[in-house]
């Protein structure tokens, strides 16, 4: 009988681009959906940017680019992390990649032997674990709780750490949560970190730029982690650029050159079009940063509070990145209109889906089975019919 292969029989699919998939067939039955399941800005890339990639096509950037990026777009971002992070890249210590999803992937990829450990905070994106399996590796998950602003604590890590421990997963700005780690706890995770031989983090800095709670703070920052870490940021999330498909790790050069080879010969150099976009967009005025911004933290505000307004539901606030992640468990074991009962956050996220018209993400994808996901990368509109609907959708429940 014809069967895949064992390494994609462990891995599951992505849950959130399978709900935004039904979301997608409700509208094109001619409902109308609001969706929230998608971790994606509604803004458009910057005109400054997009001239940029206009003149590329101009100046025939077309055909195939070095396989960790042009040497420009690499100096750019060693000169955006020596100006907004302190941090002292050269070069050889920069890839480009396929959007910050690869790079996450390579970074996994080029580290984890099969059979050795990658610890994983929960609630987490829910790509992590699957890229764990993929490489061979087992994915030992940490559940860092609603009670705890769902940040891991130094214990936490420590206890979790064995000597087949080869790698921490650390995304801060969070996704699912928008949790942001400060300077402090980054430090104590650090010193657990510098305390065992052969372990590195992969810092998941995509929402850098979406912070609330003052400047972004680099666990790459303290004495002998630079050595440890392997940052992984892009254009996606601050300047509006999911599409291009532009990330990055900065690295030690031993990292990088693993991630080089293995980069080489599954996907070589990422779009010679969207590095010369990207390079524009690291190099001129970060206005339209800002600006964005400051339009997802009114969002936070706004979705805050109205969350809040609602029985039984409870919401922290988060500190960064677009995403709401409210404890839903209260609503478990009642029953819908239709006679169904609500079992798990996935459970209430269909029944949203179904009965409200939002589409949201079940909090089980996420490794916290309490919460589930909204995405408040959307107009402030949206997100208060949102949240009538919701609202609405969560009464019925009895």
């Amino acid at each position: 009988m014809a069967q895949l292969s064992n390494r994609l029989q462990r891995l599951a699919p992505s849950a959130t681009l399978a709900m935004s998939q039904r979301s997608s067939e409700m509208k094109a039955q001619g409902i109308d959906v609001i969706n929230m399941s998608v971790g994606e800005p509604d803004f458009n890339t910057p005109d400054h940017i997009k001239k940029a990639a206009k003149q590329a096509i101009d100046d025939n950037y077309s055909r195939y680019s070095p396989v960790p990026g042009y040497p420009e777009l690499r100096r750019a971002i060693a000169d955006k992390l020596k100006r907004e992070n302190g941090l002292d890249y050269s070069m050889s210590e920069i890839l480009v990649s396929n959007g910050a999803k690869q790079s996450v992937c390579n970074t996994v990829m080029a580290l984890v032997n099969p059979g050795e450990e990658v610890i994983i905070p929960a609630p987490y994106w829910v790509s992590y674990p699957q890229m764990a399996l993929l490489a061979g590796g087992e994915p030992v998950i940490v559940e860092a709780t609603f009670e705890q602003n769902f940040k891991m604590t130094p214990e936490q890590l420590e206890a979790a750490i064995t000597p087949r421990t080869r790698l921490l997963i650390l995304c801060s700005p969070s996704n699912p949560t928008g949790s942001v780690y400060n300077k402090e706890e980054l430090r104590a995770l650090a010193n657990v970190i510098l305390s065992h031989d052969d372990l590195y983090v992969l810092a998941d800095e995509i929402y850098e730029h979406i912070n609330y709670v003052g400047h972004h703070e680099s666990i790459a920052q303290f004495p002998g982690m630079k050595e440890r870490t392997v940052i992984v940021n892009g254009v996606s999330k601050a300047y509006a650029m999911t599409g291009w498909r532009i990330g990055y790790i900065a690295a030690p050069e031993w990292i990088v050159k693993g991630c080089n080879k293995l980069q080489g010969q599954y996907t070589s150099g990422p779009c010679s079009v969207s590095q010369k976009a990207a390079e524009f967009a690291y190099t001129q005025s970060q206005e339209c940063v800002e600006q964005m911004r400051q339009a997802f933290e009114r969002r936070r505000d706004l979705i805050v509070k109205l969350a809040r307004e609602i029985p039984a539901l409870e919401v922290n606030v988060p500190e960064g990145a677009f995403y709401l992640f409210p404890k839903c468990s209260s609503f478990f074991g009642r029953t819908a209109p239709n006679g169904s009962v609500i079992g798990s956050s996935t459970d209430l996220a269909m029944y949203l889906l179904e009965e409200g018209h939002v589409a949201t993400v079940g909090g089980d994808a996420f490794g916290d089975p309490q919460c589930f996901r909204m995405s408040y990368a959307t107009s402030d509109d949206n997100i208060r019919e949102a949240m009538r609907r919701i609202g609405d959708a969560l009464a019925k429940l009895k």
